[in-house]
C-alpha cells in the first residue's frame, strides 16, 4: 500500500499520515529536512520535536535527503514527512535559488526521479506527507513561485504511484 498525504500548513496532515502506520511493528520514519549542521530553523526544530514525541518508541528515524536509499534500505514500513521539506533541503543543497533553471534544474528531477523510482519498486508500505500548494495566492517572489511548481510536479509524480492520495483539512480527512 502507497498512500499520499497532501494539505495545508497545519491541517493535520502528519498526525493522519502517523496514524496509518500505528499497526505496524517496524516502521522507518525518513525526515529529509535540513541536517544537524545546517543550523535548522527554530521553528523547524519544534515541529520536529512535537512529531517525535507523538511517535511510537519502536519506530526508526533517519534523517536524509537521499529518498531513493532511504526507501530501499527501510525495513518494514516507512513514512516520510515531509517531501515538502525534502525538496527544500534539496534545492538549498544544488544552490538553485540564484542560478539559471536550465542548469540546475536536470539535477533536481533526476533526484526527483530516482525517490519516485524507489518508492514504485518498494514492496513496503509507504506514507508520505506533503503540503498542497497552489490553493493560494501565488508568491510574489521568485524563489516561492518556483518551489510551489517543483513541489507541485513532485506531488504529481508521487500520486500517480500511489493506491490512495487523502487531502486533509482542518483535521478533517478526505480521500481523493
Amino acid at each position: 500500500m502507497k498512500v499520499l498525504v497532501t494539505g495545508g500548513v497545519r491541517s493535520g496532515k502528519s498526525f493522519q499520515a502517523e496514524s496509518l502506520l500505528l499497526g505496524e511493528s517496524s516502521v522507518t520514519y525518513v525526515a529529509p529536512g535540513p541536517s544537524a549542521d545546517d543550523d535548522p530553523d527554530p521553528d523547524w526544530v519544534a515541529r520536529i520535536s512535537t512529531h517525535q514525541s507523538r511517535r511510537p518508541t519502536h519506530w526508526k528515524t533517519v534523517e536524509t535527503r537521499d529518498l531513493a536509499t532511504a526507501i530501499t534500505e527501510a525495513e518494514g514500513a516507512v513514512i516520510i514527512d515531509c517531501l515538502g521539506t525534502w525538496l527544500t533541503a534539496l534545492l538549498d543543497e544544488l544552490d538553485v535559488w540564484d542560478e539559471i533553471r536550465e542548469d540546475w534544474e536536470p539535477k533536481v528531477f533526476e533526484r526527483v526521479d530516482e525517490a519516485v523510482d524507489a518508492w514504485r519498486d518498494s514492496k513496503a508500505t509507504l506514507v508520505a506527507v506533503t503540503n498542497e500548494v497552489g490553493m493560494g495566492v501565488v508568491p510574489s517572489h521568485r524563489s516561492g513561485r518556483l518551489f510551489q511548481d517543483l513541489l507541485g510536479t513532485v506531488n504529481q509524480k508521487f500520486a500517480a504511484e500511489c493506491d490512495e492520495v487523502l487531502l486533509v483539512v482542518a483535521g478533517r480527512t478526505l480521500s481523493l
